[in-house]
């Protein structure tokens, strides 16, 4: 064999083991690309109306659904149950006084009870001695002239209560600022609950509302303020746990301005045991709310059920703030009626709103009249 045929014997030999090895490697290469088990992997089916090879794009996730708010009740209702609980649970004074002021002879006996009656109503002194000079003045000296006791008592006590006094909420602010409303009080006398029932009568009267949660101390204040504040879907300025309660105020009212609000509700701390340290802090809380927006009211929440300890806290209180009104809770217990009376001419300012029970609306306006006619009966 010449050399020509002997190299091209080589050639075809390495050619063949060439294409073997090629075909090797191919087969290993295949393997790998199989899971175990021999499954092969596939792409799943592309959705109806997509083409061919297209990627189908991932479906968008829904969008939460917003939470539900509570709606409110008006005023016109509010006052409808404030008079109907109202004559539930005051009508014995009026009662008691009636059945004294019908006797056939009002004699010193007579006027004595009547005295000691309204003394347990709350009602202080100075105005029970006041209110009995009325009634006797009319009943024994007028006579028949002037008009049956359940009349002139009715009357009386109206002209006492005093509806003269102005008991709008002051809560329009000036030159385009929100109006802002510091609540103050003791711990205990539902002063944040009160705050959050204010914020619900503003809501029902499609105001904007920014509730500030100063009362630092009791981390269940602040937790309980942002509940209110959810329910109806009211913003809530909070700060760090025993925190500032001041920058807290600040912040709130900040808020409120530049946000274009109307009104901005601030509750605050009540350790009376610390008088002198609450009542530098209220003060403080009060110049600092004032470097955003004036304070348009105070108010100052009492429980109606401590009688004439409800007195010295308004008088402690009212020696650091200028109270505007009064809020007066748990009316509807085994408050006694007379401290509205009271409070007023302790304080020279009137109870602008009443709450009457554990309702979320169960805080409504006070009016003269129909707290009269209800305390008759």
């Amino acid at each position: 064999m010449d050399l020509t045929g002997l190299l091209a014997i080589v050639i075809g030999i390495a050619v063949i083991g060439l294409l073997l090895i090629v075909g090797l490697v191919g087969t290993a290469i295949g393997r790998r690309r199989t899971p175990r088990g021999g499954t092969d992997v596939v792409a799943p089916p592309a959705p109806a109306g997509t083409a061919e090879g297209a990627v189908a794009a991932p479906e968008a996730p829904a969008a939460p659904a917003a939470p539900q708010l509570d709606r409110p009740e008006g005023t016109a209702s509010r006052l409808v149950r404030l008079r109907q609980r109202l004559a539930g649970s005051q009508s014995g004074l009026g009662r008691g006084l009636l059945a004294l002021l019908s006797r056939d002879r009002l004699d010193e006996d007579t006027w004595e009870d009547i005295e000691d009656t309204l003394l347990t109503a709350d009602l202080g002194v100075a105005p029970t001695q006041q209110l009995v000079e009325r009634l006797r003045t009319r009943l024994r000296i007028e006579g028949n002239e002037a008009g049956d006791p359940r009349t002139v008592l009715r009357e009386e006590l109206v002209a006492l209560v005093d509806p003269t006094m102005d008991r709008r909420l002051q809560i329009s602010g000036a030159d385009g600022k929100p109006g802002v409303v510091l609540v103050v009080g003791v711990n205990g006398a539902g002063k944040t609950t009160t705050v959050g029932k204010i914020s619900r009568i503003l809501v029902a009267q499609e105001k904007s509302v920014v509730l500030g949660a100063a009362d630092t101390f009791r981390a269940a204040a602040v937790d309980q303020l942002a509940t209110w504040g959810e329910r109806v879907g009211v913003p809530v300025i909070r700060g760090a746990e025993n925190g500032d309660p001041a920058s807290v105020a600040f912040e709130a009212a900040k808020a409120a301005v530049d946000g274009g609000y109307d009104v901005v509700l601030v509750d605050t701390a009540g350790r009376l045991q610390n008088k002198a340290g609450l009542m530098d802090e209220l003060g403080k809380v009060k110049r600092v709310i004032e470097k955003q927006a004036p304070v348009t009211e105070v108010l100052l929440v009492l429980d109606a059920t401590t009688g004439q300890n409800g007195m010295i806290q308004a008088r402690v209180f009212s020696e650091v703030v200028d109270v505007t009104g009064i809020v007066l809770t748990k009316l509807d217990g085994s408050a006694k009626g007379g401290i509205v009376v009271a409070v007023q001419r302790e304080l020279g300012v009137p109870v602008k709103l009443v709450g009457l029970g554990e309702g979320p609306d169960d805080l409504a306006p006070f009016e003269p009249e129909a707290f009269v006619d209800a305390l008759l009966g």
